[in-house]
Order: C-alpha cells, then sequence, then structure tokens
C-alpha cells in the first residue's frame, strides 16, 4: 500500500474542482511548475504560505490537503464557500474586547432576509449544497446585521434557523467543531427570541453534531433531557410542540442504538411515533416530523450498533412509503440506509442498484456519506467478478477499488 503524498492530494482535489493546472495556479497566484512537480511527486512539499494559497484556492482548510473534498464541487464565488462560512460562524468581530469594523453596510429589509432564510432551508434539504455554501455566510451576517438593527422575537427565531442551516452544513461537510460553535450561537438566538420550541430544535441539532463527533452518551443525554422538558401536555398539544418534542426523541435514539442500548432505542422510537400519530404531517423550524420520518429512523437504528440487525431493518422498511418522505435528503439518507441492509443480506444486486438511484437523486450529498462509501467498499472486497458499474461508482465515490 502507498502513502499518499500531499501532490497526490492537490491533483485528487483539482480534478475534483475540474479545474487544469493552469487554472489552479491562476486562482491560487502560485506558479504552474510547482504543482506539476508536486503533482508527479518531484517534490514533496512546498512552503507553508504555497500550501495555505493552493488550500484556500480548492476552497479547503490547509488540513484537508490529506484527502476529503469541500461539499460543493462548484467553487464559490468571492464571499462564499466553506471557508467563508467558518468564517461567518466564528465571527472574530462580535467577541467581548474585539474592536468591530465600523463600516457596517445597511442591513436588508427583516421581511426579505427572513424569506430568503426560508429559502435557503428548503435549499438544505434538497441538497442544493453548492448553492447554499455559496449564499449562507452573508446570509448568516446580513441576519446578525438585522437583529442589531430590528431586535424582535420573529428575527432572532429566523436567525437561529440560519445558525441550524450552518451547524448542518458544516457538520456534513466534515467539520463538526464549526457546527457546534453555529448550535451556541442557535441557541443564543433562540433564547433571545423567548421560544422554547426553537430551543428544543437547537438541542436536537446540538445531540446530531455530538453524534457526528462520535460523543454517543452526550448526544442522547441532552436530547432526552430536552425532550422530558418539552414534552407536550396531555390535553390540547399544538402540532409544533408534538414536532419538537419528537424530533428530540428520534435525536436520542440513533445514539442510544450506537452504544447498544436497543431497547432504550425502541422505546424512544415508541414515543416519537405516538407523537407523529398525534401531530400529522408537521413542517416547523427548519425541519419535518410525520409518522415516515420516525419509520425510517426506525430503519437507520436497526443498523446502528455493534450487533446490528439487518434483516429488522428490511422489516422496519416495509413500513416505509417512500413517496410520504418530504425532504429530498432525508429521502436519499434512507435509501443508504436499505442499500446497507440488502448487502448486509446477501442481496448485493439490490444494493448496488438502490445506491445508483440515490447518486442518480443526490450525485453531490452521497459524495459525503461514510455509510454509501463504506457499503461500496465492502461489496469491491467482496465481488467474484469485476463489477463495472459498482467500480465505477467506487470511483465516483472516491473509494479505491481492491486489485
Amino acid at each position: 500500500m502507498t502513502n499518499t503524498t500531499i501532490g497526490d492530494r492537490i491533483k485528487k482535489l483539482r480534478e475534483f474542482r475540474d479545474l487544469s493546472q493552469e487554472q489552479l495556479a491562476e486562482r491560487a497566484d502560485v506558479h504552474v511548475d510547482t504543482i506539476r512537480k508536486l503533482e508527479q511527486n518531484q517534490r514533496q512539499s512546498a512552503r507553508i504560505n504555497t500550501l495555505r494559497s493552493l488550500a484556500r484556492a480548492l476552497d479547503v482548510q490547509l488540513e484537508r490537503l490529506v484527502g476529503q473534498a469541500t461539499v460543493t464541487q462548484e467553487l464559490s464565488e468571492p464571499g462564499g464557500g466553506l471557508l467563508e462560512l467558518r468564517d461567518a460562524i466564528q465571527d472574530i468581530g462580535i467577541l467581548p474586547g474585539v474592536l468591530a469594523d465600523d463600516n457596517l453596510e445597511e442591513p436588508p429589509a427583516p421581511g426579505i432576509w427572513m424569506s430568503t432564510v426560508n429559502d435557503a432551508t428548503a435549499r438544505y434539504w434538497a441538497g442544493e449544497y453548492s448553492s447554499l455554501s455559496s449564499t449562507l455566510p452573508l446570509l448568516l451576517r446580513d441576519g446578525r446585521a438585522v437583529a442589531r438593527d430590528h431586535s424582535t422575537e420573529p428575527v432572532w427565531r429566523s436567525l437561529a434557523l440560519t445558525y441550524q442551516l450552518a451547524a448542518c452544513l458544516a457538520t456534513q461537510a466534515g467539520h463538526p467543531d464549526w457546527g457546534y460553535a453555529a448550535v451556541e450561537k442557535q441557541l443564543a438566538a433562540a433564547q433571545k427570541a423567548s421560544d422554547p420550541l426553537a430551543e428544543g430544535m437547537g438541542v436536537s441539532t446540538l445531540s446530531w453534531v455530538l453524534l457526528r463527533q462520535g460523543r454517543w452518551e452526550q448526544a442522547q443525554q441532552v436530547a432526552e433531557r430536552k425532550a422530558d422538558a418539552l414534552e407536550p401536555p396531555f390535553r390540547r398539544p399544538s402540532a409544533d410542540q408534538l414536532a419538537v418534542y419528537g424530533n428530540l426523541l428520534l435525536a436520542a435514539a440513533t445514539p442510544a442504538a450506537r452504544r447498544d442500548a436497543w431497547d432504550d432505542a425502541l422505546e424512544l422510537l415508541t414515543a416519537a411515533e405516538d407523537a407523529a400519530v398525534r401531530s400529522g404531517p408537521v413542517r416547523a423550524y427548519g425541519s419535518a416530523f410525520s409518522v415516515v420520518d420516525v419509520r425510517t429512523q426506525k430503519v437507520n437504528v436497526a443498523l446502528a450498533g455493534n450487533e446490528n440487525r439487518p434483516g429488522k431493518a428490511l422489516e422496519f422498511a416495509g413500513d416505509v412509503v417512500l413517496a410520504d418522505i418530504s425532504r429530498p435528503v432525508h429521502s436519499a439518507a434512507y435509501r443508504v440506509d436499505v442499500a446497507q441492509a440488502q448487502y448486509q443480506t446477501g442481496d448485493s444486486e439490490s444494493a448496488l442498484a438502490t445506491l445508483l438511484e440515490v447518486e442518480e437523486d443526490q450525485p453531490e450529498w452521497i459524495r459525503l456519506q461514510a455509510l454509501a462509501a463504506a457499503t461500496v467498499r465492502e461489496m469491491l472486497e467482496t465481488e467474484s467478478r469485476r463489477n463495472t458499474p459498482l467500480r465505477s461508482l467506487a470511483a465516483r465515490l472516491g473509494v479505491e477499488p481492491v486489485l
């Protein structure tokens, strides 16, 4: 097994971006011979400032030259992209004791800005990450300016939702630490909105970020505690109350299953399904909640833990009506779970067909999914004969074929 060099990583990222060496050199203000020698492994490294310039031109952190591409295949215009999103989340200008820039631009009207937040939420759940990463940094900065000049509860509620989007996008892109910082600001904005349900969705987002960080026990605890605090009244609860409560139960169930607390996970899912039956389909606080959302999570939970249950996952999948899933990204995530269960029960042909369908629907999203890559890698290792569609999918997902 050969070691991957800096030049190998630069080449992979450059080709992922569909840039020539000359185009990358121009964007980074680096001599093209430097890039050629790095990619041909004639040079094993370069000056730190050169590497920083290349990383920024490729819209990745310097550390990301180790391999993982950014979430957006298309490079953003100035003012957008993942590094700009990081800077918008970790805004040094709002830190105590820091002298902020006094040259502040006039913010957009609150109504116009809040409408844009709603559009961004729809783009996130549609999997349109490239366009979202281009606009979300400015949306955050505008939101802080709107809240500064119009400190109303609806504005703070929308700002909380904007930070929720930032947390989700950053974490999907492999930056859960940025996601954590965004959740902190989401919860602060929710408090200023005087909206306990907005706080509840913030804790649900926090639980997911903690899950992605591998902090399973904390992920379960924070979601369960908040669910207990927000448990709706038995008589005449609102649909939003039930939806936020149910989302918190779902957030707690997954880390419980990862910790092999199967009984706890099923108890949480049962309570969530009861809430979904009472609420009916709900869209609130940047998310959705319904019976089908709970049933897809049952499939996911059955595959979690040291002793996963692929047969049980497929049994749960039999209760899911795919057309009832309202969010395209959620539909894709569910089908990746189904593909893993199909493969583990010996049906590699169906697993590949399912993954190819997901890729057709969500080509950008699937590249970020560890489970999809892991399933393809396992299928490559066990293929009985050369499978061209499988190997083509593996190449597109960045999975090296077994030689």
